[in-house]
């Protein structure tokens, strides 16, 4: 009977829409880890590729029962018929959802990478820091040689926050959906912590290098004025020494 015939093939349309609805929809997932979310991604992608070749079945199906229902009697147009709508809406609704879900964890696992990747370039620029906080710690020199290492960390530390208030959002983002949120958590703790420790450093060191540029500034000062000293003494003592002057007869701080 053809009726039955079709009623088969709905009939199997409908429990692979439900079993595809109970695995990939109606199941909770969890991700505790970027593979976890990766994977979900991946799985996704195949059921969403996956129902979209079911469209040439449910084509089929629908050009069937038409045809049935074309040659068929009356009587037997309303069920068939109404079978057949169901599986379309159902199946639709299927493509939808499925195509929904995975736009949905493929812009977290893109939002994932982003935050990896500012993660990334904040943790270069801290390491620049701590480079920058080594080479520092003990400069040799007079007061312009400290003032360019205070300057050069200066420089450095005039970093945007531009990149942190990202990092913050992201993870804002991925936590609030409860999306790695102990590893976010976890990184992000040992980044603020690292950050907040070599910020408090940096100050220190420029507090540091300003006290030594100011050292160094008032020791020039003195070598200046005992330089310009000595040389008033050399002139007058080359002075006396060419009139064959006798120390004895010269005042006492030139003797």
């Amino acid at each position: 009977d053809k009726t039955v015939s079709l009623r088969k093939d709905l009939s199997e349309m409908h429990e692979w829409i439900t079993q595809a609805e109970e695995e990939y929809l109606e199941r909770d997932f969890e991700y505790k880890t970027p593979d976890e979310l990766q994977k979900a991604v991946e799985e996704l992608k195949r059921a969403k590729e996956e129902a979209l070749q079911k469209e040439v079945k449910v084509r089929l199906i629908t050009d069937s029962v038409n045809n049935f229902i074309a040659k068929a009697p009356p009587a037997a147009h309303e069920a068939l018929k109404k079978e057949l709508d169901v599986l379309i809406t159902s199946y639709q609704q299927l493509c939808s959802r499925l195509n929904g879900k995975w736009k949905t964890l493929e812009e977290v696992w893109a939002c994932w990478r982003e935050l990896l990747s500012y993660l990334d370039a904040e943790n270069k620029w801290l390491n620049e820091i701590e480079r920058k906080l080594k080479a520092t710690e003990n400069v040799q020199g007079g007061a312009e040689e400290i003032s360019e290492s205070l300057d050069s960390l200066e420089r450095l530390m005039r970093h945007p926050e531009d990149n942190r208030n990202q990092i913050r959002e992201l993870a804002q983002t991925l936590t609030d959906g409860g999306i790695l949120d102990e590893l976010i958590n976890e990184k992000l703790e040992k980044f603020n912590t690292r950050w907040e420790e070599l910020q408090q450093e940096a100050v220190r060191r420029q507090k540091s290098l300003e006290q030594s540029i100011q050292s160094a500034q008032e020791t020039d000062k003195t070598l200046r004025l005992i330089q310009e000293s000595l040389a008033v003494i050399d002139k007058q003592l080359t002075a006396y020494a060419a009139d064959r002057v006798d120390a004895a007869q010269v005042p006492q701080e030139a003797q």
